[in-house]
């Protein structure tokens, strides 16, 4: 008996689906499984983890991961990594950058029931001046205030864009605060009153005299767009080498050989830069130079 034509045509894609489902759907994928166990290449397949002599598995080495305390504040006994805008920071499921640009520079100031928002400038200047701190280094970047923030202004004049200035605002430093810069073109800067619309005047970063290259390193202040990074820059690991060896009763130059043995050159020897792994470093600190 004939079958007709629409249900033969059925019966041929219900093969084809079940076919592929079993070749693509289960065999491609075990074939693929096993073979990434293979010698050489089961660390890799399984997420390249990294475990401690006692066979505990304390993270990845291709993610990130903060060593700070339950209060989020860093632990100088440990290198610390780059900031993370992914979730919380470092959080696999979140992998994103925070989409701030270079124009985000005017911060939303808090208002009673509002915590306000941040631009991408002023969390540069927050984070510099912690790092600073931090390392005994100055903080100090172009455009930014000496109390961290965006050193930003919003100019009214007369005419508009044009014409004398008739009133200048250090939008990103909230009253009662005091203004980075006294005067602009001859007029008195006001701080910046929370909820006020200063839209109408024109946006004036002032670079300030912090010098050109910043004793802080940029990865020190700035996500990567994964958020995930598990490196920091050989920069910024030699301005954290001091803290780490102090707080650890430790010589530096100890520490120093640590981070050169953890140091990744360039990609197939010319793409990007050399970079440190954190974790890895860290745990290399624990195992060798433990806090006294």
């Amino acid at each position: 008996m004939r079958l007709p034509s629409w249900l033969s045509q059925h019966l041929t894609a219900l093969r084809a689906v079940l076919v592929f489902t079993v070749l693509l759907g289960l065999a491609y994928p075990l074939v693929m499984t096993g073979l990434a166990q293979a010698p050489g290449l089961h660390d890799r397949a399984d997420g390249s983890m990294i475990t401690t002599a006692d066979g505990r598995e304390v993270g990845s080495g291709l993610i990130g991961q903060s060593f700070t305390d339950g209060d989020g504040n860093a632990v100088l006994t440990y290198f610390q990594s780059r900031p993370s805008a992914a979730g919380d920071g470092y959080d696999p499921t979140s992998s994103a950058a925070s989409n701030l640009g270079p124009e985000s520079v005017e911060d939303v100031l808090p208002t009673p029931g509002d915590d306000g928002t941040q631009s991408l400038l002023t969390q540069v200047c927050a984070r510099s001046l912690e790092v600073g701190a931090r390392e005994g280094v100055s903080g100090a970047r172009p455009f930014c205030t000496a109390d961290g923030v965006g050193a930003v202004l919003r100019v009214f004049r007369a005419q508009g864009l044009t014409g004398t200035v008739t009133r200048a605002v250090s939008v990103n430093q909230a009253c009662p605060a005091t203004p980075f810069v006294a005067t602009y073109e001859g007029v008195a800067v006001e701080c910046g009153k929370p909820g006020e619309d200063y839209s109408g005047g024109v946006l004036t970063a002032i670079r300030g005299d912090a010098p050109a290259d910043p004793a802080v390193p940029s990865d020190a202040v700035t996500a990567s767009g994964s958020g995930l990074d598990p490196q920091i820059s050989t920069a910024y690991a030699d301005l954290q080498v001091n803290r780490v060896a102090r707080e650890r009763g430790a010589d530096p130059a100890a520490v120093r050989a640590l981070v050169d043995d953890n140091t990744a050159g360039r990609s197939l020897g010319f793409m990007g830069e050399p970079g440190v792994n954190v974790l890895k470093l860290n745990l290399a600190l624990d195992r060798e130079l433990p806090a006294r």
